[in-house]
């Protein structure tokens, strides 16, 4: 099996809506049987939904990722190169390219579309593979790019890479030396800065869309209650996290 693959099927598997159902369906099974068992997994996968779903928990797994990295503000520096991290599209001719990105690869674009007006110097790199569609994420995002106003001959893309470690190998050699400005999403940018200085690439990190907005904010009651949105948040949380502690173990 492919080793990309592999990892991604491993990942969703110990995902926690993935543990929930686990714990369900080992509570339905051991029903008769095992009702201590079942009872055990039924408790343990409603207080794991619980939790998670709540904007406290959320909001605190998720905020010490998030806050290692400012958003960019203007140095005066001259920049070289700004560097849009991959997401994913779906492409869909009757649609805009603006409107078959995901949202992260739209909150990536838009954020490197800020810098660029205080940067018009930089060439934008946009990257991502095609995986199962037949367009490049990297097109996609430059094909949308070029629709908010900026030149084509100011970015290059990078057609190729399937994830962080990959984007970082083949971008690396292109900009090393250089004044470069990395973006990607807010909790993804402590594992991405590693893979590029991993690579001899020291970035200026660009976090997008942070998920935590202001955690000392005034909160009512509903904060406390369970949505399907902190769920979402928990669970890149997570992820984001077991990608560090394996870019951990991998040094």
């Amino acid at each position: 099996m492919d080793l990309f693959l592999l990892k991604k099927i491993i990942g969703l598997l110990i995902m926690p809506l993935s543990l929930i159902t686990l714990l369900l369906i080992v509570s339905i099974v051991t029903f008769k049987r095992k009702p201590s068992l079942s009872f055990k997994c039924l408790l343990s996968a409603s207080i794991l939904l619980f939790l998670s779903s709540t904007g406290f928990v959320s909001d605190k797994v998720m905020q010490p990722i998030e806050s290692s990295y400012e958003s960019y503000s203007y140095s005066g520096k001259k920049i070289d190169y700004i560097v849009i991290l991959g997401c994913g599209h779906t492409t869909n001719q009757a649609i805009p390219a603006t409107s078959q990105l995901m949202p992260c690869s739209l909150q990536r674009l838009v954020e490197a579309l800020r810098i660029f007006k205080l940067h018009p110097e930089a060439q934008l790199i946009t990257s991502g593979a095609s995986f199962d569609d037949n367009k490049s994420n990297a097109e996609t995002v430059k094909q949308a790019a070029i629709l908010l106003g900026v030149p084509e001959t100011k970015i290059l893309i990078e057609n190729f890479p399937k994830d962080t470690e990959e984007e970082s190998e083949l971008i690396a050699p292109r900009v090393k030396g250089k004044n470069v400005i990395l973006v990607t999403n807010a909790d993804h940018m402590i594992r991405s800065v590693n893979y590029f200085e991993q690579q001899g690439v020291k970035v200026i990190a660009a976090p997008a869309s942070n998920w935590v907005k202001n955690i000392e904010s005034p909160k009512n009651w509903s904060y406390y209650l369970p949505k399907s949105h902190n769920l979402t948040q928990t669970t890149h949380a997570w992820y984001e996290s077991i990608g560090l502690f394996v870019q951990w173990l991998k040094k």
